[in-house]
């Protein structure tokens, strides 16, 4: 009994696994972002910048983590300390009522690292080195580069890649502009301007599908990044906002949460991948 119960899991587990692959959506099975969706994530996504515009001014909760209710925030303020990447889902909240963004789905979450013996100066100098973000952030970050820089403001280049039981290749262009505000604490804005997802990469047939008509994997990507010295270390914060293809009809309690936790671990994988990089930077100045 014990064995046929045993094989009837294995099964299920297996068909639940081709039937997860084959649901998600591949590069010769397109979607097509529709124009309401895309105007959703716009307003989606100037709400979200309005609710920012306090918390950035003097007296506002700069932090993430120092929103929340004390004994959420001792609990994060000790992961942090740890070394942990702490992160949480977000939603802005439409006051119409109206957030529809149909065929697509928006991801909403920030993370926050502590660098110790970290200082803003040092933080700002390796997340501006776009140059070699492919050494920082690889395996996601396969290519990148500044193609343009004046003062405050950069426009960059990324090849990222993503491998979860189908691997994406994308090309992608943003626009970053950092605002210092005093000598401690500074903030940036990332919004990505192009996203071609890359069929057959690194192959001789290599091509890029039309933008916003492909696998639905990314096709809007905005980041708002917060810098506070501490004098002992730099807390390093990331608020994500992504919109991909919806998940097929029907498929939700199989695929949904796979879908829901790339954005999530992208996330959380940036911020490690900084903060690595940060301290063997302080190591090897150190010796």
């Amino acid at each position: 009994m014990e064995a046929a119960i045993r094989n009837r899991t294995i099964a299920w587990s297996q068909i639940a696994l081709l039937a997860a692959a084959s649901a998600a959506p591949s590069p010769v099975v397109a979607a097509e972002l529709k124009p309401e969706a895309a105007q959703g994530y716009a307003r989606y996504l100037q709400l979200t910048e309005a609710r920012m515009k306090p918390e950035v001014a003097p007296g506002g909760v700069f932090l993430a983590v120092d929103g929340l209710p004390a004994p959420q925030r001792g609990d994060a303020q000790s992961r942090l300390e740890r070394g942990e990447v702490v992160t949480w889902r977000l939603r802005t909240a439409d006051p119409t009522g109206d957030d529809r963004t149909p065929g697509a789905l928006i991801h909403h979450w920030v993370g926050t690292i502590f660098v110790p013996m970290a200082s803003l100066r040092q933080v700002l100098a390796l997340l501006q080195d776009y140059d070699h973000h492919d050494a920082y952030f690889r395996p996601d970050v396969v290519k990148s580069k500044t193609i343009a820089h004046t003062g405050d403001n950069f426009k960059i280049y990324y090849r990222l890649k993503r491998k979860k039981v189908i691997t994406v290749v994308l090309d992608t262009e943003y626009d970053v502009h950092y605002h210092p505000i005093d000598a401690s604490r500074a903030f940036s804005e990332s919004h990505a301007t192009r996203i071609a997802e890359v069929e057959h990469a690194g192959e001789s047939d290599e091509r890029e599908l039309p933008p916003g008509n492909d696998g639905g994997y990314l096709w809007r990507l905005d980041s708002y990044w917060r810098f506070a010295d501490t004098g002992r270390g730099v807390y390093v914060q990331c608020e994500a906002v992504s919109l991909t293809r919806d998940i097929p009809a029907g498929l939700n309690w199989l695929i949904g949460p796979f879908v829901e936790s790339i954005p999530r671990e992208s996330l959380a994988f940036t911020l490690e991948s900084a903060r690595n990089a940060l301290l063997r930077g302080i190591s090897r100045g150190s010796n």
